[in-house]
């Protein structure tokens, strides 16, 4: 961290209150090694919430795929720039399969809006547990569905949760997409644009895994953390959109 990014950090956190206690807590991360599934995210970047890449001594990455709508082309191997010229391994595999890395190899373990397109939330959040040393930090951000295309969506029930890790549900999954192509909210996707185009892109989300299979809340959230091996620590809300989560390894 050079002194241009320590003003830049400091100001960030004199001027922007509901930043303090996310920049605090990223200086926990000095010097650790950690990985990020669905990365790089802006928010853990210099002038993100929660700038952990800037003290972490080393993140790894996970994606699904050698190509994403959001990441583009990328390969396998010391490819995963999350910061300047700072480089971890790009592990291409599944967020529910990542049997290529051992037990109890990292410090950390980040994912910012990533868990809400895996099919699975329990299986992903088991598997990432396991790769956590014991007391290993996990940062987890999910979207606040009050203030994005969502919000007309209930929140997903714990149990129906538990009985996608019971049925070993896949990511070809379908259950939810009649509810997403009604209750999408269109005028909070103007990208996207029409609700044919958003039916055609559900419909293609074993390619693109676009859809957000399930909604939640803090609560759901912690309760879902507690059934995979986590205690949490931490919950804020940061704007526009962003639940935040601090959890650690039982």
């Amino acid at each position: 961290m050079n002194l241009l990014e320590t003003i830049i950090t400091f100001i960030s956190y004199i001027r922007q209150k509901e930043k303090r206690p996310l920049i605090q807590i990223a200086k926990e991360f000095k010097k650790l090694n950690g990985i990020e599934i669905g990365g790089p995210s802006d928010i853990f970047k210099l002038k993100g919430a929660m700038p952990i890449y800037l003290y972490a001594n080393q993140v790894d990455g996970v994606n699904f795929s050698n190509a994403t709508i959001w990441e583009g082309s990328i390969q396998e191997g010391n490819s995963y720039n999350y910061h300047k010229n700072d480089f971890g391994y790009q592990f291409i595999a599944e967020g529910t399969n990542l049997s290529a890395i051992s037990n109890d190899k990292y410090d950390f373990a980040l994912s910012s809006h990533s868990l809400e397109h895996i099919a699975n939330p329990i299986k992903a959040l088991k598997e990432w547990c396991r790769v956590l040393k014991p007391g290993a930090k996990f940062v987890l951000i999910l979207p606040n569905k009050d203030f994005t295309f969502d919000r007309k969506r209930p929140v997903t029930a714990f149990e129906h949760i538990l009985e996608d890790e019971l049925n070993n549900t896949q990511e070809d999954d379908t259950t939810h997409f009649e509810e997403v192509n009604q209750l999408h909210d269109m005028e909070l996707d103007k990208v996207l644009g029409t609700r044919e185009a958003l039916v055609k892109r559900t419909s293609l989300n074993a390619t693109y895994r676009t859809v957000h299979h399930h909604v939640f809340d803090f609560e759901l959230i912690k309760k879902m953390l507690t059934h995979t091996g986590f205690e949490l620590d931490y919950q804020q809300n940061y704007a526009p959109f962003h639940m935040v989560t601090i959890a650690r390894k039982k």
